[in-house]
């Protein structure tokens, strides 16, 4: 009768242990479907720990081979199954998919992935210069990736349940809205210096709230001059691979009619007036009729304003010496919404014009109260 199999130092090893030429160990054994496999450990207190969770796994029906996956192969298998992301999010994703595919948290398997790995490895993002909020995209696709593994019995638990905030500070920017003083200064100054060529555009976004990609969808017939109405119904996009595309605004209340202030409608006349008839219409997923238009005649994309504000941003500052806030398309919204907040505009019409599907979004980020606004308002209350 064969003796018993030992190891270097006399141990009794199970059936399916071996220790290797190197001093390390591996325990094998064949699944249900007759395929063999194996595992590894430096040594076999080691191994048999991980020969232990293996069985418990097996007998509460955790696929241990389905844990083997990458979180790359693991976080592609989920948006493979993503059918229904606009073009905009899609391009969000895309950055995630791409920062997981070229890292080396994403060659690990999932099954070795605990909690303290996936916080780590967030950390490690964040130090490397990502923003908390760019961070908590990554984990909109990684915490669901990881749930379809739980709901799929490759692991046990979502590595990825874990509060944000709770791990890393918020360094975003503040929003900032404009005072009265500083709204007439910087439509002054863009006037003065800035050509003319996106004066309308800043006016109707100040005027209106629109965002800068629901602004540059407007077409002719979104305008009702006799009604005084502007129509929001669509969002006009550009990426690198689509030079133009047509997204439904940000969600079903962004499909709204904003009444036109008299500055707004003299603005949106006079890009009309102004727009000519470009000898050949561009169409976009069926859309023409854009009404702003770049020297070329084509529609412009968020990307032209935003560009063109950060430049007479640099040239405010090389002129004047006060502390103007940095000014962008959503700074002017942001001011929009406090200037009809502070005008006395009630929550829920404020949240319509506002597009938000969630009250607590419009007063929550998009209202902002000066000193001068609470003094007034306080007295008012007192009757002083």
């Amino acid at each position: 009768m064969a003796g018993k199999r030992k190891d270097s130092k006399g141990r009794v090893l199970k059936t399916g242990e071996s220790q290797r030429k190197n001093g390390s160990y591996d325990y094998r054994w064949t699944d249900q479907n007759g395929k063999m496999h194996s595992i590894y450990a430096k040594t076999l207190d080691e191994l048999r720990n991980k020969e232990s969770a293996l069985q418990r796994d097996i007998a509460d029906g955790i696929d241990y081979c389905a844990g083997e996956i990458t979180v790359a192969a693991q976080v592609d298998k989920y948006m493979n199954l993503k059918r229904t992301v606009k073009q905009n999010s899609l391009r969000a994703y895309s950055s995630v998919v791409n920062r997981v595919h070229s890292d080396s948290f994403g060659k690990k398997r999932i099954r070795d992935v605990k909690k303290s790995d996936a916080q780590a490895w967030f950390i490690k993002l964040h130090d490397e210069g990502l923003a908390r909020n760019t961070i908590s995209v990554y984990k909109t696709v990684l915490q669901p990736a990881f749930e379809m593994a739980v709901d799929d019995d490759a692991i046990r638990k979502n590595p990825f349940r874990f509060n944000l905030s709770e791990l890393l500070p918020d360094d975003s920017q503040k929003r900032v809205a404009l005072t009265k003083s500083q709204q007439d200064k910087y439509l002054r100054f863009i006037a003065e210096y800035g050509n003319g060529n996106y004066l309308d555009d800043i006016i109707v976004l100040l005027e209106t709230g629109v965002r800068i990609s629901e602004l540059y969808g407007i077409t002719i017939s979104d305008v009702d001059f006799a009604k005084g109405r502007l129509y929001i119904r669509r969002q006009l996009c550009r990426t690198a691979e689509s030079p133009y595309f047509i997204t439904s605004p940000k969600s079903a209340s962004g499909i709204r009619t904003i009444p036109l202030s008299k500055t707004a409608y003299d603005a949106l006349q006079h890009v009309i007036t102004n727009r000519g008839t470009p000898q050949i219409e561009t169409m976009v997923d069926g859309v023409s009729g854009f009404i702003f238009l770049d020297k070329d005649g084509k529609p412009k994309v968020a990307q032209h304003c935003e560009n063109y504000m950060r430049l007479m941003q640099k040239k405010y500052r090389s002129i004047f010496s006060d502390n103007m806030p940095n000014v962008s398309p959503h700074v002017l919204r942001h001011t929009f919404c406090t200037n009809l907040q502070q005008g006395g505009l009630d929550p829920k019409s404020l949240q319509y014009v506002m597009g938000h599907s969630d009250p607590e979004i419009t007063m929550a980020l998009y209202t902002h109260s000066d000193y001068d606004f609470v003094e007034k308002a306080f007295r008012l209350a007192l009757g002083t």
